[in-house]
């Protein structure tokens, strides 16, 4: 199985992590992380936040067109 060093709250510093069996069929992609030294569960996940742009009128003088 595959692992990743994270900080884990539970022991309080960098642990390695490893995916559970998973029923879902991730295999060593499932999101949930087990910590081997104290069996703390995370979810790891990530995704996309779309960037908008400011209204004219919200931004800061200093970066207004003349």
């Amino acid at each position: 199985m595959s692992h990743r060093d994270l900080y884990c709250d539970v022991c309080e510093g960098v642990a390695p992590f490893e995916p559970p069996p998973c029923v879902d069929g991730h295999g060593t992609d499932c999101p949930e992380l087990i910590c081997t030294g104290c069996g703390a569960a995370v979810v790891v996940s990530a995704f996309a936040v779309p960037v908008t742009r400011l209204a004219a009128s919200r931004q800061p003088a200093h970066r207004r067109a003349a």
